[in-house]
């Protein structure tokens, strides 16, 4: 019996540490990206191509109504030159707040909002999202993986089998990394969908990649500043602690030395 409740209670531990340390939560998939780690930071390349994949595919449904297009050409962002951060503005039609006339977009304007297919909004939804959970609610996942966000959006946009169903008059394509396994969204990408100007890949799979990492800077535009500084505090900390250490040694050394009779 001792020996049933040992083989058992090795068993659980087994399945807890692959939850924590490595199993996958669903199907959301680790991915690899640049600015993940202490040291990591964003892809210029990478972002200028997932504001591509936004723009020609998924700006037809969906907005980015907290993000200013003037940050486009911010460094540690997609980096784009004035004039094309100007010209991309002036592509959208914007209500003027004081006149209520509708004018070129300007780079002060935010990303249009875009409500019409009931869509959600994208500007913070690559940290809305958790792609990695567990064990048992613990959040040890996270903990080692992050919130996954951006591995959540690649595993959904590359999550569909092709089966459909209609329900209540409305389609619903199936896809597992889903809450539910059924989504209302039909498949974004198709392969060769998207042609970019350096050459990259441009399947599903890289296209995903590319619109996550985008999505990633969308919410927190600021990542690559917040390590730097982060950086910086922790060797400022390093010195310091090792400088009081030092002081406190020399002031006491001369108590310290002396044995008591």
């Amino acid at each position: 019996m001792f020996r049933k409740i040992a083989i058992s209670a090795v068993s659980a531990l087994s399945l807890f540490a692959g939850a924590a340390f490595g199993m996958e939560h669903g199907v959301v998939t680790d991915e690899s990206f640049s600015f993940e780690g202490p040291f990591g930071s964003y892809d210029k390349q990478q972002l200028q191509r997932g504001l591509q994949v936004y723009t020609e595919v998924c700006s037809a449904c969906h907005g980015l109504n907290m993000v200013p297009i003037r940050t486009l050409g911010d460094e540690g962002g997609p980096q784009l030159p004035e004039d094309q951060v100007r010209a991309y503005a002036a592509a959208f039609t914007v209500t003027d707040k004081d006149t209520g006339e509708d004018r070129p977009g300007l780079p002060v304007d935010l990303f249009p909002a875009n409500t019409g297919a009931g869509a959600p909004d994208l500007s913070l939804m690559a940290k809305a999202r958790a792609g990695f959970h567990g064990p048992y609610g613990l959040g040890l996942n996270q903990l080692f993986k992050g919130m996954g966000g951006p591995e959540y959006i690649v595993s959904l946009l590359n999550g569909y089998t092709g089966q459909e169903k209609e329900e209540a008059g409305s389609t619903f394509y199936e896809n597992p990394v889903f809450s539910t396994g059924w989504i209302k969204m039909p498949p974004p990408l198709a392969d060769g969908q998207v042609t970019f100007a350096d050459g990259a890949p441009n399947d599903v799979k890289s296209m995903a990649e590319d619109v996550a990492a985008f999505m990633m800077w969308t919410a927190e535009p600021k990542l690559n500043a917040r390590k730097d500084t982060g950086f910086k505090a922790v060797l400022f900390l390093i010195v310091l602690s090792s400088l009081l250490y030092l002081t406190n040694k020399r002031l006491w050394a001369g108590i310290k030395g002396k044995k008591l009779a």
